[in-house]
Formats: C-alpha cells, sequence, structure tokens
C-alpha cells in the first residue's frame, strides 16, 4: 500500500492555495520542510485510514489545512462550502441543515433519518452534532470525501464524509497562539492555544474561541436588531506515548450557545386574495399569508364556528369567531419589509445550543501491522424558538368576536375562564398565548398557567432536541511488506433521543381550544374545559438507534504502477420510536395538572394505523445490508495517477412522524442505495508548479428520501434518481511568491422514475377543472376533480350545491397571475364533499392531484459551481510580508423543491472575500484587515414551503452580509 510521508504544510488539495504564505495559525506544530523556489506542498489526509499524500489517494477528496482555512477566511460550514465543487450548504427546517455533495444531501427530514453526509470527528461519527453552528479552531485540517465511504468510515454515507481533525498535542515544544478580531456588527471573535509538552512522553493542549456579535437582521417593530451570536467552546488534548510503537490521544470538547440567533431568515409569499391557499403558486414575493387559510383562520372563523355549534349554539358560537373565511384577516395591513435584512415582529427569537465530545484512541503498532480502537461519547442539545409567521397581527380584526365572548360567558358560564384566560384586561389586551411546555396545559393550567403576554396577539414556534451517543471502532492495518496489505474494522454505534420536540403556538391556538372546549363540554354535560394541546406539539418522547458495522479493504500491488482495491461491509441498524402529535386533540377540565391526566384523553388516539386507541405511537425497525467498492488506480508516473472504481452506498430507513389525521401518508421509508461509477486523474506538472485533478462520476440512486411538510411535520418519501458530473481542481503556483486555485463543476441531477406526488403549493396539479377546497376543520387543502376530465363546470356546480347546504360560498377564480392554471378554489369541508361524489360525477382528492416528477431536478444541486482564488508573497527586507489575497466563489441556479417551477427556483450567486496580512519576523505575530462578501450580496442558499394548515408560506436562507474588520495575533 503506498504511503508518503507528505509534508504538513497549508496545501488543500487542489482547492485551496498552498502552504507557502507562512500565515500563523492554530495548527498542530509540526515543522514544514523548507520551501523552494517553486513546488506545491502537500497536505497529509487520512481519507483510506492511513496517512498518505492526498494526490495517491484514488477518492475524490479535498482537504483544507488550518493556514488554508484562515487565509480563506473558512470561520464555519457556510464559508467552507463556496470552495468546493460540487458541495453545497444551506441551513433548513427544525434547526437542521444541509451539506449537498454532488446533489445529495439531508434531503430526508426526522428523528429516525440517517445523514447522507457522514460528519466525522478524527475518524469517529457524529449524530446530530452542533459543529454546524460553531466556529471552527485549532484545527489540523478539514478533509471532504465525496461519495460513498462505507468500507473506510464507520457509519454508512450515501453521499460523502467531512472529517474534522482537530490539531494534536506537539510533544518537542511549548507553543501558543492567540487572536483577537474585530468587525462589523459590533463582532469579537477570540481565539487561542496552549501547548505543553510535560513530560518526553505526554503532552497537553488547550485550546477555545468565543465569538459575539449583534444580530444581522433588524426588527422594524421595536427598532433592534436580532440573529446574533454569542458562543464559546473549549477543546482539551491529552497525548501519551508510553512506548515507540504505542500512542494514547485523549480529546474533550465543550460548545455553548445562547442567543438571539433566528432559524428563520425570511419569508416570502404571493398573497392569495381568497385565503384558500394563503400563498400562490406563481411567484415569490413581499407579501404576506392570508391567516383565513391557516389552521388557526378556519376553526377561528364565524362559519366553522356556526357549523360546529349546529342549530342550537351555532348563532351564539359565530359571533364570538375572530374573523370571517371571507373578509380581511389579521395580516390584511400587514406590510413586509422588502429588504432581507428586515423584518417586523412582536417575538425576539431564543436560541441554545451545546455539545459535549469526549473521545479516547489508542494505535498499537505491531510491526506487520497496526491495530486502533476508538471510543467517542456526544451529547448534544437544541432549544429555539422564533416568530412562526416572522409578521405582527392586527388585534382590531379580533375584538368583535372577543366582545362578544363575553356576552355568551354571561349567559353560558362553561365560557367565562377564556377572557380572564387570554385577555385578562379586556378586548383592548395586552394578549396572551400557551408558552410551549410538556404539560399540555400551557395558559389554562393551574395557577395561572405557563403563558407569554404581549401589546399584540402572538405566534411563535419551538424546537427542541437532546440526544446522547456512544460508539466504539476498532481498525486493524496490515503493513506486510509484500504486494497484499489489508484493513479490517468494526464499529458499534448507540444512539438515543430522550427528548425531541416541535411546537407552534399562538393566540389564536389557544382561543380556539378554549371556544372548542366550551362547545363540546356544553354538548356532553361536561364541567368546563378546553381541547388539548392549546398548541400543536409533535413529541418523539423517545427515539433509540442501535448500529453495528463490519467493514474491509484488500489492497494488491499487481506491479509497482497497479494497484487494486476491494473492499465489503455489512451493516446492521435497529431503530425504534415513541412518538405522537396533539393539536386541541380531547377534552382537558380546568385544574388538570396534566393534559394527558385528562379522564376524557381515551378518545385521543396517537396510533390510527393500529386498532383502540393509544397514548403513543410506537414503531420498530430494521435494517441489514452488504455494500462494497472496487478500485483499480494506475500510477503513470510520479506526478500522476488516473484510477476507476465502483461503490455501492446504503443509508437506511426510518419511520415517518405520526400525524393527525388528515390524509394517508406511509408509515415509514425504505433503505436508500446508490451505484456510484467514478474515474479520476491526479496530476502534477511543470517541475512541481501546477496541480490538476479531474473526476467524472454517475450514480444510480434506489430509493432516494425526500421530504415534504404535511400537517406541520415532516414525512419522507422515496424516489429513484441519477446523478452525473464533472470536477477539477488546479493549483498553479509559477514562482514561490504567486500562487493561484482554481476549480470547477458541473452537476446533472433527475428524477428516473415514474413518482406521482402532490405538490402542496398546488393542489389542483395544473388541471383547470379542478376546485382546490380549504377543509374548514383542519386547515389542509384537497380537490375536487370531475370524472370527466375537463367537465370544470360539473366541479365546480357540485362544490357550489354542498356549499350551500352549510351556508358557504361557491367556487371562486385565483385570478390570472397566480400560477393556478385556471381552477377555482372554495372554503368547504372535504368529508361533506366526499358523500355523494361518485353519484355527482367527481371525484374528491385528500392529498391533491398528483402530478409526475419524472425529469425534475433533485433540490439544492446547482448544476455549475467555480471558485478561483489568488495571493502575492511581498517580501520586504526586515523579514517582514505583505500578502493580498481574494477570492471569488459562484454557486448556479437550483432548486429547492423536488417539483422545481420557477416559484421553487434559487438563482445563481457570486460570493467575494478579500484580505490583506501582514506577517512579522519568523512569523511570531501578524496583523490582517478582511473584507467577506464585499458585493454584500443577499442571495438566497436555500429553501422550503410550510405547510397548507399554515398558509404555504416559503421561509428563505441567505448569505451573511458584508462583514469586514481587523485581527491582530501571535504565534510561538
Amino acid at each position: 500500500m503506498r504511503t508518503c510521508t507528505a509534508l504538513r504544510a497549508g496545501f488543500v488539495g487542489g482547492v485551496s492555495v498552498l502552504g507557502l504564505m507562512a500565515m500563523p495559525a492554530f495548527a498542530q506544530a509540526t515543522a514544514a520542510a523548507p520551501a523552494t523556489n517553486t513546488g506545491i506542498e502537500e497536505i497529509v489526509v487520512t481519507a483510506q485510514r492511513t496517512a498518505q499524500s492526498l494526490q495517491d489517494v484514488p477518492i475524490a477528496v479535498s482537504a483544507f489545512g488550518a493556514e488554508a482555512l484562515q487565509r480563506q477566511q473558512i470561520q464555519n460550514s457556510s464559508d467552507l462550502q463556496l470552495t468546493l465543487p460540487n458541495i453545497t450548504f444551506t441551513k433548513g427546517n427544525f434547526t437542521g441543515s444541509s451539506f449537498t455533495i454532488r446533489g445529495i444531501g439531508d434531503l430526508c427530514v426526522g428523528v429516525t433519518c440517517d445523514s447522507a453526509t457522514a460528519i466525522h470527528v478524527n475518524g469517529s461519527p457524529l449524530i446530530g452534532t452542533r459543529l454546524f453552528e460553531a466556529e471552527f479552531f485549532d484545527m489540523e485540517r478539514v478533509e471532504v470525501l465525496r461519495g460513498p465511504q462505507g468500507t473506510l468510515f464507520g457509519r454508512n454515507a450515501t453521499s460523502g464524509v467531512i472529517n474534522f481533525v482537530t490539531a494534536k498535542p506537539d510533544l518537542n515544544k511549548i507553543g501558543a497562539a492567540g487572536e483577537v478580531d474585530y468587525g462589523t456588527f459590533n463582532s469579537l471573535r477570540l481565539r487561542g492555544m496552549v501547548n505543553v509538552p510535560l513530560t518526553e512522553t505526554l503532552g497537553v493542549r488547550l485550546a477555545g474561541f468565543y465569538l459575539k456579535r449583534d444580530g444581522y437582521t433588524k426588527n422594524l417593530y421595536n427598532d433592534t436588531r436580532i440573529d446574533g451570536r454569542d458562543m464559546y467552546g473549549i477543546r482539551g488534548s491529552v497525548r501519551w506515548e508510553p512506548t515507540e510503537n504505542t500512542r494514547i490521544d485523549l480529546m474533550g470538547y465543550y460548545f455553548k450557545e445562547d442567543d438571539d440567533r433566528s432559524r428563520i431568515q425570511k419569508q416570502l409569499c404571493q398573497r392569495d386574495p381568497t385565503g384558500v391557499l394563503g400563498c400562490l403558486p406563481g411567484r415569490l414575493e413581499n407579501g404576506k399569508l392570508n391567516n383565513n387559510s391557516t389552521f388557526v383562520g378556519v376553526l377561528s372563523s364565524r362559519e366553522f364556528l356556526r357549523i360546529q355549534g349546529g342549530a342550537a349554539l351555532g348563532a351564539g358560537l359565530s359571533s364570538v369567531g375572530l374573523g370571517s373565511l371571507y373578509g380581511p384577516d389579521a395580516y390584511s395591513n400587514f406590510q413586509e419589509p422588502t429588504d432581507v435584512r428586515e423584518v417586523r415582529t412582536a417575538y425576539t427569537p431564543t436560541y441554545k445550543a451545546m455539545e459535549q465530545q469526549y473521545q479516547a484512541r489508542i494505535e498499537h503498532d505491531f510491526g506487520p501491522g497496526k491495530l486502533q480502537v476508538t471510543g467517542l461519547y456526544q451529547k448534544t442539545s437544541v432549544d429555539s424558538s422564533v416568530d412562526y409567521n416572522l409578521g405582527v397581527q392586527d388585534a382590531n380584526f379580533f375584538k368583535p368576536g372577543l366582545t362578544a365572548l363575553g356576552g355568551l360567558a354571561t349567559a353560558l358560564p362553561v365560557f367565562n375562564r377564556i377572557a380572564p384566560t387570554l385577555y385578562p384586561s379586556g378586548v383592548n389586551g395586552p394578549y396572551c398565548t400557551s408558552v410551549a411546555e410538556p404539560s399540555g396545559t400551557g395558559a389554562f393550567g393551574p395557577n395561572g398557567g405557563q403563558k407569554v403576554c404581549g401589546a399584540v396577539p402572538l405566534n411563535f414556534d419551538r424546537s427542541n432536541e437532546e440526544r446522547r451517543t456512544w460508539s466504539v471502532e476498532g481498525i486493524f492495518t496490515s503493513q506486510f511488506d509484500g504486494a497484499f496489505n489489508f484493513l479490517l474494522g468494526g464499529i458499534y454505534l448507540d444512539s438515543k433521543l430522550p427528548e425531541n420536540s416541535y411546537y407552534v403556538n399562538g393566540f389564536g391556538i389557544d382561543y380556539v381550544a378554549g371556544v372548542l372546549g366550551g362547545a363540546t363540554a356544553l354538548g356532553s354535560n361536561l364541567p368546563a374545559g378546553y381541547l388539548g394541546t392549546p398548541f400543536f406539539r409533535n413529541h418523539t418522547d423517545e427515539t433509540t438507534l442501535k448500529s453495528y458495522g463490519i467493514f474491509g479493504e484488500a489492497y494488491f500491488n499487481v506491479n509497482d504502477s497497479i494497484k487494486v482495491t476491494a473492499g465489503l461491509r455489512y451493516n446492521n441498524d435497529k431503530k425504534y420510536v415513541r412518538a405522537r402529535s396533539t393539536l386541541a386533540s380531547f377534552f382537558v377540565p380546568f385544574g388538570t395538572a396534566n393534559a394527558f391526566d385528562s379522564p376524557f384523553v381515551g378518545t385521543f388516539d396517537a396510533d390510527p394505523g393500529r386498532p383502540g386507541n393509544q397514548l403513543w405511537q410506537e414503531r420498530d425497525v430494521s435494517f441489514g445490508e452488504f455494500t462494497g467498492r472496487f478500485v483499480v488506480d494506475f500510477k503513470i508516473s510520479d506526478e500522476s495517477l488516473i484510477y476507476a472504481s465502483y461503490s455501492r452506498g446504503y443509508k437506511s430507513g426510518g419511520i415517518n412522524p405520526p400525524l393527525q389525521p388528515i390524509f394517508e401518508v406511509a408509515e415509514g421509508f425504505a433503505p436508500e442505495f446508490i451505484d456510484a461509477f467514478e474515474i479520476g486523474s491526479k496530476n502534477t506538472f511543470l517541475d512541481g508548479t501546477l496541480r490538476a485533478n479531474i473526476t467524472a462520476f454517475y450514480y444510480k440512486y434506489q430509493a432516494l428520501q425526500l421530504s415534504r411538510i404535511v400537517a406541520r411535520t415532516s414525512v419522507n418519501d422515496n424516489v429513484n434518481a441519477n446523478v452525473y458530473g464533472l470536477e477539477g481542481e488546479f493549483v498553479i503556483q509559477p514562482t514561490r511568491a504567486l500562487a493561484v486555485n482554481f476549480n470547477a463543476s458541473y452537476l446533472h441531477t433527475k428524477v428516473s422514475e415514474d413518482k406521482f406526488i402532490s405538490n402542496p403549493r398546488d393542489p389542483s396539479g395544473g388541471r383547470a377543472d379542478a376546485v382546490i377546497i380549504k377543509d374548514i376543520t383542519n386547515g389542509s387543502n384537497c380537490a375536487v376533480i370531475p370524472t370527466v376530465a375537463g367537465n370544470a363546470a360539473g366541479a365546480n356546480g357540485y362544490v357550489a350545491a354542498v356549499n350551500a347546504t352549510l351556508g358557504l360560498q361557491a367556487p371562486t377564480s385565483f385570478g390570472t397571475d397566480s400560477g393556478i392554471n385556471g381552477a377555482t378554489g372554495a372554503f368547504g369541508i372535504c368529508s361533506a364533499l366526499a358523500g355523494n361524489a361518485a353519484a355527482a360525477g367527481v371525484q374528491v382528492l385528500n392529498a391533491g392531484v398528483e402530478v409526475n416528477i419524472r425529469g425534475n431536478e433533485l433540490p439544492q444541486a446547482p448544476q455549475f459551481k467555480f471558485s478561483a482564488g489568488a495571493q502575492y508573497t511581498f517580501e520586504l527586507g526586515n523579514g517582514m510580508t505583505v500578502i493580498p489575497r481574494a477570492d471569488l466563489a459562484y454557486t448556479g441556479e437550483s432548486y429547492g423543491s423536488i417539483f422545481n417551477g420557477f416559484v421553487n427556483r434559487i438563482p445563481g450567486y457570486e460570493v467575494v472575500n478579500a484580505q490583506l496580512q501582514v506577517n512579522g519576523r519568523d512569523d511570531r505575530w501578524y496583523l490582517r484587515a478582511y473584507v467577506q462578501n464585499l458585493t454584500n450580496n443577499s442571495a438566497t442558499t436555500g429553501l422550503y414551503v410550510t405547510d397548507q394548515s399554515s398558509g404555504l408560506f416559503t421561509n428563505i436562507f441567505t448569505l451573511e452580509p458584508r462583514r469586514y474588520g481587523a485581527a491582530i495575533g501571535f504565534k510561538f
């Protein structure tokens, strides 16, 4: 097996510029060989679990050394993706994020989803890590491997692996480094490192960072800034070499964040005047959703309450409605700021995150082979809350209903607890909303309940999770002198998630829960109460993952130039989940300490898929699969390598979360498989001054996992897809002073099978003869279509006739610029419309009209990417250097949804960074001035569409704004 003691300088494998610029950084203090006048230095990587020159590894791998991370202003994961071919990164839904490699990222969303891109620290897998939120500090390097890696790394990965390699203690000398960085938005960033060899065989290293800055987003409601940062991280490492053949490494890491980070950057909406959809699918613009389309809008409407109350109570309940389905709504007069850095909200976001990592590794060299055993314990938590609608509701629209409730409560005492609880000082406010809390009682709980009050009605969500994971892995690597060598490994991983919840809270939800609870009590002769829970909560009480894998590779050198690699892996995954979803689901008498202690909780069924009523849905699944890879690489010369490989990748399936019954979705999703074919060439030309690496690949995905949001919950489907592309990475170092890097990539993705699913944005499926219905009992949409295609009059007439019996209006047009192809819309009740549909020659489709997504591009998969950077070193006579550098990165157009279309298009964007650094004699100190995102580009990096009961608004995520500042640092 070919290895190389390559120099640990700042080369980044054809992606970044090399380590010829002696910028101090907090890397392991391993001495680099002296630089020559020309020639590109290399970095050691462990992509194949042994130290090798990157140019000798027959895998598409890029690596950033510590100095390169600093030089290219790569502070975090968002910066990292800009300069890598066929790789994108964006924040996502439910406090998540997605690192997409070659068109495949974390498209599956849920507690039982595996990550397509595996994240490792020092080779050990991380689950649910918060590293994407933290800053990079004291890294030896970051390795990015593209393609399936199951036979080399402990957890399966269908798209690739990102391996964070932390700096280890240097046993040879005392060392320290520090940096103070101050920039725009009052950003203060501190980094530091101390390295102390205690003996010749024992050393310790302590490093950390601290970041505090003001928010990038201005809140026009109260003239404050939100989306700031207040975080720190600390890492301690110990290295002990008791013998010349034995090494023990220990590492402990702690990260904490507590600030007003916002999970939502901006909401866009083409406002729907009808309220049937909330936001129209024609385009994205700075409008606000029609609140009549939401779950709260329909259930608090005068029309629904009249129908719910029946002949005896209908008129009285109707009068306390917060509005009419056919009138203005609480966002009618709201003005959405046009700047993506501006919002208007009465709710300040909160964000708390924590991660602990404890790793131990022992390595022993037996001569013929090396054994490495690694254990890792990881604990993470995240708890965030933000204004769900990023808007301010006008309480004047609610006041007539709130006033009427006072009169109804006088006549019917079962209603008299609502007003004192939710608007205790009268209809002019303040207005109180349940907090997101585990008892499920909220504002209606004992002793005044748990609530937050404000001058305007509040809407907010909360996403929280706790997780602990441990793993142990052993790898034996042979070191024979002959033509044959092998690697054999095994891993066991145990991950438990004791808490995961997603809440949606709002004044209107509390109001609906109270009013409908009073109506239920009155109609069933029950004590006064409300419907629990008075907020939406998708609650996962427990999730466990137990996984083991056995993997290995054999290497055979046919001759001095040709090597064959064959790898095989068996993986076994077992998953269990206990969860439920509640929202005004059962009657709870006032005074109940926990909603699920209600004597009437037996009417609630968390698991409609099984007979009887259960308080939890419990499921378990298991998967076992063989995968592997085969590689042939040919060393044409010492400067050129070509290779061809085939890999079979696998990612286990999982369980969809429970839904409140709206329409049927699969309980689970199948495993994901990939057949990956790759050819590549790694070359060094012109006496070592030019490096050119080129890779081509073709992927066949079976059962690719994709998510969509249904009933405020992410569910996952499977679809087949084909992916192919080309990548080129180039570095040129014509002189010692000048260094230039360039890379480019092309990517083609498409769904390769007939796959019919409904598009939530447009339930008509593009049919002009369809009627889109907003179901006023739950906020979802269904579609009514004629049995004989084209008979729009029949569908419209049927809906009009049924609606007339309910006191609801006939269908109406969405408008010519709505993006709806001629279909009409109406408020209605889907189950009522389904009753005589067949006899009337129509069908009621609860999920909407399905469309074929065959041929569509995968989300977050830009066809083109390129980046370029250049730097020049001016050597001063006193031993100092001045080094200017500039970088340009361009990411091409992509889509934020599998349904593609103009409304889901993410335009291409560019990012320009620049800096100027002055280094002191022997690099003991430096001064740096920098600017990031020089053009102040506010481009969108990703988007997702919320569900129909929330109004189908689109949340977008953007680049960070222009920042500039200066840093001073030292190193010895």
